[in-house]
């Protein structure tokens, strides 16, 4: 069996689908892998190393991925990219179906299984091969170090001869994957931090590792969660009094990270013109959601801006800021898959297509389109429901499934 590892081509892309390690496991199994030349270039993978692992180097996309069996990237492939691919051919990726539901048949259309790993199903079982998990938990991190970066003063408390500096006061918006990772890395930073979630279930989370809870009313958030931990709609009553709370808390924060996101749909708004105007001068906001519109009213995707004296960053692939340990999770997460499937005796991947986990991943089989979520058209046939267990959600909004 080939496995074929193409370069990203999507503009600001560093990450890879495989590192060194997951090729040398992928030929203990018993495949053939192909490298596109290049392809670790932005991980800091060298082709020598790659070809030290066991995998052969192509020339180009189309070199890489002839007579490939499965092909694995980190986003979804161009059109032109697909040109190369070979019917039948398995494909593995990010593939963001409810982003781009028109790439679903498409890939129909070519003939190509598609596969997608962020609508991995979040049991016990695939917890290995959760790559939303995996790129958050990175990006809560990265989230705190950027914000300190633009920060103008010390983090920790600092007693000098000359005098105290006073610990920096942090704000986490959401306490999913990232939003935790973030509350850790800015205590240990030195910060004094706090969070807030829709889901009262996350408050024992929180302050285990430090950091305080906040709302506005607990006894309306216990009242608002069903038994299976999710959040019911909260009132719009409770949603005005939580947002007044929140404004009066922003204007004692230093740094602000918001990290809500719902798969298929805008990025929900938890902090407006009006919370940011009241922030002090000299505070950093970090929007982890701005590919998908930001959870702040004046985010910039892309672009770090200052308004009134607050900055505000809104940089899209926060884990490819971090590319060579995102390629390595990602890539484990890749191999865990294979694995998984993986028939040792015919050294080839076998896809039990009743599997719970490839219902949930799966788009296309055969030429048709196959994933419930979608009509035989492509167009999306129901939004996605909210992950609630492992949400990053704001103080003003419902569950929110995290996205890379």
């Amino acid at each position: 069996m080939k496995i074929a590892v193409l370069k990203e081509t999507r503009s600001g892309e560093t990450r890879v689908a495989a590192s060194p390690e997951t090729v040398k496991k992928f030929v203990g199994l018993g495949a053939t892998v192909a490298v596109q030349a290049g392809a670790g270039e932005g991980a800091r993978f060298s082709d020598e190393a790659f070809s030290e692992a066991g995998a052969e180097i192509g020339k180009s996309a189309a070199d890489t991925a002839q007579s490939a069996d499965l092909i694995i990237k980190v986003q979804r492939p161009s059109s032109e990219e697909l040109r190369v691919f070979g019917r039948g051919a398995r494909l593995l990726a990010v593939l963001a179906p409810y982003n781009d539901p028109d790439s679903v048949p498409a890939y129909a259309r070519l003939g190509v299984d598609a596969m997608a790993l962020d609508l991995m199903p979040r049991i016990t079982r695939a917890q290995s091969m959760d790559v939303l998990s995996s790129q958050s938990n990175l990006a809560g991190y990265k989230a705190v170090i950027d914000a300190s970066a633009y920060y103008g003063r010390a983090v920790p408390m600092m007693m000098t001869a000359a005098g105290t500096i006073a610990a920096a006061k942090v704000f986490i918006m959401g306490a999913g994957v990232a939003g935790l990772q973030a509350i850790a890395t800015a205590r240990r930073l030195g910060a004094i931090v706090s969070a807030t979630d829709v889901r009262f279930a996350s408050k024992e989370e929180v302050e285990s590792l430090g950091a305080t809870f906040i709302t506005v009313d607990e006894e309306a958030m216990k009242e608002a969660q069903t038994e299976g931990g999710y959040a019911k709609e909260m009132s719009k009553d409770f949603q005005r009094r939580q947002a007044e709370f929140v404004t009066e808390h922003l204007k004692k924060q230093d740094v602000v990270i918001t990290t809500a996101l719902i798969p298929g749909r805008p990025a929900p708004k938890l902090i407006s013109q009006e919370m940011v105007q009241v922030m002090k001068p000299g505070s950093v906001i970090v929007d982890l959601a701005a590919e998908q519109g930001g959870n702040v009213a004046l985010t910039q995707p892309g672009e770090a801006i200052e308004i009134d004296g607050v900055t505000i960053l809104g940089f899209t692939n926060v884990p490819g800021r971090l590319p060579a340990d995102a390629s390595n999770l990602l890539a484990r997460n890749i191999f865990n898959f294979v694995s998984a499937f993986w028939d040792k005796e015919k050294s080839e991947l076998v896809i039990d297509w009743d599997d719970e986990i490839i219902k949930g991943i799966a788009l296309t089989r055969d030429g048709n389109v196959i994933h419930p979520g979608f009509a035989e058209a492509g167009a999306p046939a129901a939004k996605p429901e909210p992950a609630a267990e492992k949400a990053d959600t704001g103080a003003t909004e419902q569950p929110a499934a995290e996205s890379e």
